[in-house]
């Protein structure tokens, strides 16, 4: 049993794998630090493996690993000290597929880091409220209320910022 849920899981990485690394680079903006967090997530998922109750659950159980590797990515970010120097050298690199609107990301990074979490759940990800509701561990109307309170200070944070630019 547990072999064949080890083959599930191998398989549902190699599937999503793209997936994954768009997931983390929403979170870190780098492709370096996004590849080592999926890596990672991947290193322990198949370590952790026979922790799995229930195979259902293999997509919300990776992406809690997955998100849990992005805020520790972040916080030892954070950790970091960068001089000016190591932020101009810094290159841009932009993924096929993943083109951002920098306006909405910007205003999305304004918001607070766990409506963010659900808002790139939702919207990026395509998961299901009751998904992100596992992922995140939060009850499924507290979910709710938070994607509904962010889009509302998106909304008013984008139609404010074209106040000032019309």
């Amino acid at each position: 049993m547990k072999q064949i849920l080890y083959e599930k899981l191998i398989q549902y990485i190699l599937q999503n794998q793209d997936r994954f690394y768009r997931v983390a680079y929403s979170y870190t903006r780098h492709q370096e630090d996004a590849l080592d967090v999926v890596q990672s997530a991947v290193c322990k998922a198949l370590e952790a493996h026979e922790s799995i109750k229930n195979e259902n659950a293999l997509k919300t159980w990776f992406y809690r690993i997955l998100i849990n590797e992005c805020l520790t990515a972040l916080k030892k970010q954070k950790k970091l000290l960068l001089t000016n120097d190591d932020l101009n050298q810094e290159e841009m690199y932009y993924e096929k597929g993943y083109e951002s609107n920098d306006d909405i990301e910007k205003e999305l990074d304004k918001l607070e880091l766990d409506i963010q979490e659900i808002i790139k759940l939702r919207f990026f990800e395509d998961l299901s409220l009751k998904e992100i509701s596992c992922i995140t561990q939060l009850n499924l109307n507290t979910v709710k209320t938070k994607l509904y309170r962010g889009l509302k200070q998106l909304k008013e944070n984008i139609q404010e910022a074209d106040i000032w630019v019309n």
